[in-house]
């Protein structure tokens, strides 16, 4: 019986969060088209919504610990589910994210990411929208904030092991700013399919800063050893003991 409950409030979420989505689309959408900063604003409104939504209805709590980053930065992440998006998007100032290319066509998703600075990359050319972005940093014409990429390219399952793309190891050694790790446990509660919530805490951890200049090689493996050791932590705090 329980377990039915928590599934219709899981169901409930999920209309309401999705519903939500045109909603501020909509009422954004004047400012959105004059400046970024209504984009900005838009984006981290429907964060606070659906946060809101979770405590609320399926009873997830939302915690950011560590220190996010408010300058100029890198932002190298775990990616488990659709919340962690939300909670590292709204832990910064002025976020954007590499993105998948379909997605600057899906309806609000897609007007909204490209308005706050995201960067579509179509599946197999990384190299080539690294390479442009770059450029556009360069040449200023980029907008200015912290620049979010999920290390493994793709939703990872807790307890599931993927590697990391090199993608985020020249993103740090071309753009020379300080890279920020993010652990995350959110895939325990909000898996990567399915409907189904699970009441708990859902964590985002910001690692301490790894400082421009360390050699690729290393960097990667600083990076994956601290991501992975700290989201399998996370995950057994949340109940995860696969």
């Amino acid at each position: 019986m329980r377990y039915a409950i928590q599934l219709i409030r899981s169901v409930l979420f999920n209309l309401a969060m999705y519903i939500a989505l045109p909603l501020v689309g909509l009422f954004y959408l004047p400012w959105l088209v004059v400046s970024s900063k209504g984009a900005i604003a838009g984006c981290h409104r429907y964060c606070i919504i659906v946060v809101w939504l979770l405590r609320w209805m399926v009873g997830i709590r939302c915690e950011v610990r560590g220190t996010p980053p408010t300058g100029e930065a890198l932002i190298a992440a775990k990616h488990q589910s659709f919340l962690d998006v939300l909670l590292i998007y709204h832990a910064v100032p002025r976020g954007k994210f590499v993105f998948k290319d379909i997605l600057k066509y899906a309806p609000v998703v897609g007007q909204f990411g490209l308005r706050i600075g995201c960067i579509p990359v179509k599946r197999g050319q990384r190299g080539a929208a690294i390479k442009k972005m770059l450029a556009d940093v360069k040449s200023g014409t980029a907008l200015p904030g912290q620049l979010i990429i999920y290390s493994q390219g793709t939703r990872i399952a807790p307890g599931v092991k993927a590697p990391y793309k090199i993608g985020v190891g020249a993103l740090y050694r071309d753009m020379g700013q300080p890279c920020y790790p993010v652990a995350t446990n959110v895939g325990v509660l909000w898996p990567k399919r399915g409907f189904y919530r699970v009441p708990g805490a859902a964590v985002v951890d910001f690692l301490p800063v790894i400082a421009p200049g360390m050699p690729v090689d290393e960097f990667m493996k600083k990076l994956q050893t601290d991501v992975e050791a700290r989201s399998d932590a996370l995950a057994v705090e949340a109940g995860f003991h696969g």
